[in-house]
This record gives structure tokens, sequence and C-alpha cells, in this order.
């Protein structure tokens, strides 16, 4: 407050009195006017009354004898007039002494508008400037007085929003609040920018040291995600109160993402898994050219493209059977987050084609695929390829060794002495890939069955079969002979898994799955809804929850 009472000028302003400027204009000048009747020539004195209140009571107070709030008033008021006239030194007055001489000019002014009389003399002399000061003090309740023991005091409150105006710099205030409030760390995001690694982003926004962002990543499952990080990735953040981080939240894709949380001097990493919501979708399309294109062409995604050709391959061979025009169609269900699909998966498929028509279903229970009838893909698969018992005569050995040169020469298969023209019989369902004849194996055939496995027969007499062609378990493919290289009559019986050959005397082979009684029915109940889609051809998203409200019926 000093600084701004000496920036005032000693002009304008005096520093007394700040109840003074609670004089209004009017009051000053009806003191003016009261204050020169009592000095005109002709006003006799009893002619000037001065109204009192109804409860005053007679008589003058001694001024000098009391400090009463009326003797308070005349001594400060005395003071002012002392200061105008630089006979108190600015040093010397109260800081609540303040007056704002510019009230009493404009009282003046408005004074010489109202009388427009030119015999009154309009400027304030002391003795007015005296008074005025005593009424402004009196009637602005600033003294000191108290007043408790007569008056009744209702409880205190204030609305007003006084606000800098009043107060100055309030900014004290603010930082003394947030001291006594619990720190409450907030999330914020970042951004990755080209060129950005995260080990010198975690020391310079994150407040970690070289060694804990070593450690921090030793903690994650994959550290790549912050090591290997693209620009426009972004991750968010909480630190602490010293500016440390506190927990960082990164997501791999909008599904799948990790979360680290400070715990002492080490973070603890759990994975985030975003839960999304069940989605079928219908697509339906037609062969023009390769199978997986035309499949692709639909909006298919390509695990859903891989997976329905690895299906139907089972059944189908698209270089032989599928022709253009060949029509399809293929429920999928994904997890949807956020629009987009995760996890797309094959529920049903239904191919309607010049060679063959095929209709697959998924089975929720093992998740095995069957047709409507409830016949699996993977039927029986007989251990021998013929009938009755015929003598083995050599095993399967990859590790055998030639008996004149004594190098390896791996046997990938099973041989069986028999007589030449003894039938052989296909030991599963499947088609037949190739039918040939070769210097050493001779006559041969080669068979890729329903489960994916291969068979392959060598040595023949004579194929029964040609490439090309459908066969059925128990089938005659071929008749066993003595051709090729061969040390006498005999069948040379290998199967293929993945490739790779195996022993088929203790391979595992897949036995009939085939749905029957109470399985085949629960099948056939979860199945309608599959097949009602597939028989609408409505393509498109279609909706789950009323396909389970009509099991419910």
């Amino acid at each position: 407050m000093l600084r701004i009472l000496h920036s005032l000028p000693r002009t304008h302003k005096l520093l007394l009195l700040p109840v003074a400027t609670m004089v209004t204009v009017l009051g000053t000048q009806k003191l003016i006017t009261t204050y020169h009747d009592l000095n005109q020539s002709h006003t006799p004195l009893e002619s000037v009354l001065v109204p009192l209140p109804s409860d005053s009571a007679p008589g003058v107070p001694s001024l000098r004898q009391e400090r009463t709030p009326v003797a308070e008033a005349i001594d400060r008021a005395s003071r002012a007039i002392d200061a105008t006239r630089d006979n108190i030194p600015l040093n010397d007055l109260a800081a609540t002494e303040i007056v704002d001489l510019d009230v009493i000019t404009s009282a003046e002014a408005s004074m010489t508008s109202v009388t427009a009389q030119p015999h009154i003399n309009a400027q304030l002399d002391d003795g007015a400037l005296h008074m005025a000061v005593v009424l402004g003090t009196l009637s602005s309740g600033m003294l000191d007085v108290d007043n408790t023991a007569s008056v009744e005091i209702a409880d205190a409150t204030s609305y007003e929003d006084y606000g800098n105006e009043l107060f100055g710099d309030i900014s004290f205030l603010e930082l003394e609040l947030a001291a006594d409030e619990p720190y409450v760390p907030k999330w914020k995001t970042h951004i990755v920018e080209s060129g950005e690694t995260f080990a010198l982003l975690a020391q310079n926004k994150l407040g970690l040291g070289y060694s804990e962002v070593m450690a921090l990543l030793e903690d994650l499952p994959d550290p790549r995600m912050l090591t290997h990080w693209r620009a426009g990735h972004s991750f968010d953040y909480q630190l602490d109160e010293n500016g440390r981080l506190l927990s960082l939240r990164m997501m791999k894709n909008t599904r799948d993402g990790i979360l680290l949380e400070r715990d002492e001097e080490h973070f603890a990493a759990t994975v985030i898994e975003r839960q999304g919501e069940a989605v079928q979708r219908l697509y339906a399309g037609s062969v023009s050219g390769s199978f997986a294109r035309s499949a692709q062409a639909t909006g298919l995604s390509s695990s859903a493209v891989t997976e329905l050709t690895h299906l139907l391959e089972q059944k189908l061979d698209f270089r032989r059977d599928s022709r253009r025009g060949d029509r399809f169609q293929v429920l999928v269900e994904s997890d949807m987050i956020d629009g987009e699909a995760f996890d797309s998966r094959v529920l049903a498929v239904k191919y309607d084609g010049e060679r063959m028509d095929l209709t697959l279903l998924r089975n929720a229970t093992d998740s095995n695929f069957y047709t409507p009838e409830g016949s699996s893909l993977d039927p029986a698969f007989s251990r021998y390829p013929f009938e009755g018992n015929y003598r083995l005569s050599s095993n399967f050995n990859p590790r055998r060794k030639h008996p004149v040169t004594g190098r390896i020469s791996p046997h990938n298969g099973t041989d069986f002495a028999m007589p030449i023209g003894t039938p052989v019989v296909a030991p599963a369902n499947g088609r037949v890939e190739k039918v040939g004849n070769h210097h050493a194996a001779g006559r041969y055939i080669v068979v890729r069955h329903d489960n994916g496995y291969q068979t392959r027969y060598l040595h023949l007499s004579r194929p029964l079969v040609t490439e090309g062609a459908r066969i059925e378990m128990g089938e005659r493919i071929a008749l066993s002979g003595n051709t090729g290289r061969s040390t006498g009559p005999h069948l040379h019986y290998e199967v293929i898994v993945n490739n790779s050959p195996v022993n088929a005397m203790n391979v595992e082979l897949p036995e009939n799955t085939s749905l029957s009684g109470d399985t085949l029915i629960a099948f056939q109940r979860q199945a309608e809804p599959m097949m009602a889609a597939l028989d609408s051809g409505e393509t498109g998203t279609i909706s789950v929850a009323n396909y389970e409200r009509q099991e419910e019926q």
C-alpha cells in the first residue's frame, strides 16, 4: 500500500482518511451551501436552520474532554487539513488516512452549475473543507466505534467476489490451497515423433535414469513395443508429484497392449486384452480363376481365406474340381473392437459347384467341421491297405544302410510280401493325386486323403484308378506286383504327414468321429441358425442375438 501511496500525485490525492472518499457530491454541496448562507451579510443568524434527528439530545458534547466518535472525526479532519498545507510529513500518516480531494473538486463544480449565482464563491475555504472531511468520516462509519453492547449482530457472511481489484496478486492463496490437496496423477498422451527413442524420452520427459530404463525394458514381456516403435504411435503415462514415471500404458493394436505400474523400485507389467463383441457376417461370391483370389474378392480376410482353403481341400481338388461360375457362401464370426475385426473364424461354408456340392458346419463342442448329417471330414483311417494277413518283409527305417555301398539309404515305407495281383484298397477317403511309372519305384499311385494325409503305393502290377478320381475307404485302387527295382513280389506302402514320411504301423491315425445319438441332435440344433444364414443368401452383418432367441424358442 505504501508503494501505491507514494505513486499518487500530491496535487490530486492525499493519503488521508479513506472514508472521506465516501462523501457524495450532493452531501458536500449541501454542506457548502449551508456554510455560505451563514457567511452572507444579509442573512440573519436565526434564519439558518440545521435539522437534527428526532432522538437528538440538547447540548453540545465536550469534544476535548471525551474521545467520542465526533472528536475522533474532528481530530482526523484536522490532520487532513494540516497535511494539505504540508505541515505533516507523509511518513507520519496512518495507512487508513486516505482522502480523495477530487471528490471535493467535483462538489464545487456541481455547486457552481446548480446555484449559478455570481455573488457566491464556489471555492471551498479551509473551514468548509474541514467540515466536509468531518462529516464524511462520520457518515462512512470507518471510526472504530464498539457498539456491540447495544446492537444485536446477525450471522456474518459475504457474497461478493472482490477478486484482484481489492486484494491484488493472490497467487499465494492458490499455492496454499494446492498444498492442502492430495496429489492426483493425470493421464497424458505422447505421440512418437520421427527419430525419437524410448531411452532418451524416458530420461528427458519421464524422469527415469538410464539404469531404470534398462530395468523397465527387462520387465517387459515384449521389449520391442518400446524399442521398435514407429512415428505416429502413442502411449499414455502418469507422473508422480516429483515428475517421475508412475504408470505407462501402450497398445500394440486396438485389442492387445501392456500396462506398466511402478512397484517400489521396479515396474510391474500387466497384459491388456480388450474383449470384443462377437459379430457374424456372411460373404458370398463365385469362382473366377483362382479360388483363393475369388474368396478374397468378397472381402474375406487373408486368415479366413487360408482357413477356408485348407478346409475345402479335404474334400475338393480346386485344380480339377472347381469350375468358373461355381458359387460359395462363407459365414465368419469375428470379435469387433472399435470397428476392427479380430480372431476371424469360419463357422460354415456352402459350395455349389458343377462337380461337387458341399456344406460344412463348425461344431462348437469340439471345433471340428461336420456335414449337416453329422459326418466328419476325418473318417476312420485303416492301418493296412489290403484285406487279409500278409507278412511284413521290411520295416520303416529312415537310417537303413545300403547292403552294398554301406551308405545311408532310408527306407521310408513298409513292405508286405504278397503274390502279384493282390488287390490294394484305399485306407480312407481321398482323391488320387498321381498315377505314374518310375524306373526304381515301378508303377505307383499317390493319394491325398480328406484328413490331409498322403499315401503312396509302389511296385504295382496295374493301377485301377486315374489321376483326379475320387475314392472311398475300402475301394480297390491297384493290384500288387514286382515292377521297378524290386527283389520280389511285394507292396511298398508309405504314409506322409505334413510332407514327412512316418511309420505306417505306429503313426496315430484318425478314428471315425462322425456324430450320432444325442451328440448329433445337439449339433444339428446348434447348426440351425448357421444353416438359416447360408440359405438366406443375405450378405453382411448378422445379428447373433436374433439367432440366440430363435434357439431359446
